[in-house]
């Protein structure tokens, strides 16, 4: 297992270094992610995002220049017993120390009437949260990475008549102190797949007990509005490879004066408050 975590590291600096290692570094420091002090809690789920990012932080807490704390965290909110499994083993092969909390969060949620998917996401992130303060860290991380940002930002506005992007840190509303950061935020999926391929590395997918009983087993991303979007994305790069960079690009460089309306900090604005103004 030492040679083959080796292997996967030096896969991380020398062949994906360029495509993971420099974005994930230039996120942390472009968007001040992780400061001198902080107690960091990665949360991993067990899927390929989560565990590349638990790497890529172990990796970082070793040449950092600054000190700050680490720790890796499993919430289980019900798996079986099989991807309970596949998240140990893999986070002994890549040598990830984890620490792993019970939840009962799939027995709730799948006996809700509507939205258990709203629900299980709310519920696991609060338990991540409080699980996380608990432990001394003030800052939870999470695997969201580019692809999930354009894709994001595409669905608020197609699906939910909103622009809305995903934000590289948030504080937390709910418990004071934590905030949550997304250090993949500049790291494409297509380069996270090629890595776990690479090193023939196997996640889990979906595990959550409402898609056990879809007809499509598999990954719940293949019957959602996410895969609806994902496809979109990729049809239109066929003509414009520059579609997913000129969308992130568009959130980093947003015109309030050409919105009719707009919110900030929980307050709509109208255009015609200040447009006969001098």
């Amino acid at each position: 297992m030492e040679d083959f975590n080796k292997n996967v590291e030096r896969s991380i600096m020398k062949k994906f270094r360029k495509d993971i290692w420099s974005p994930f570094v230039h996120a942390v420091k472009n968007y001040e992610l992780i400061k001198e002090g902080d107690n960091v809690c990665v949360c991993i789920s067990g899927g390929k995002d989560s565990m590349l990012l638990a790497k890529l932080m172990q990796m970082l807490h070793r040449f950092s220049d600054y000190p700050f704390g680490l720790k890796f965290l499993v919430m289980d909110p019900g798996y079986n017993e099989r991807n309970r499994k596949k998240i140990e083993h893999n986070a002994g092969l890549l040598e990830i120390p984890i620490e792993i909390f019970e939840t009962q969060i799939f027995d709730i949620a799948n006996v809700t009437e509507k939205s258990p998917c709203y629900l299980c996401a709310r519920m696991r992130r609060g338990n991540l949260y409080a699980k996380a303060k608990e432990m001394g860290c003030n800052k939870i991380a999470l695997g969201h990475h580019f692809s999930d940002v354009i894709e994001t930002t595409l669905m608020g506005m197609l699906y939910g008549a909103q622009i809305q992007g995903m934000m590289p840190k948030l504080h937390s509303t709910n418990f004071e102190g934590m905030e949550l950061i997304r250090p993949l935020y500049e790291v494409h999926e297509d380069a996270i797949k090629a890595w776990r391929d690479y090193n023939g590395l196997e996640f889990i997918q979906c595990a959550c007990r409402f898609t056990e009983n879809l007809e499509i087993k598999d990954d719940y991303e293949s019957n959602s509005k996410r895969m609806e979007t994902k496809m979109i994305i990729s049809k239109l790069k066929e003509t414009n490879p520059m579609v997913e960079s000129n969308i992130f690009n568009s959130l980093h460089n947003v015109s309030l004066d050409t919105f009719i309306e707009y919110k900030t900090n929980g307050v709509r604005h109208n255009f015609l408050e200040d447009y006969d103004k001098e």
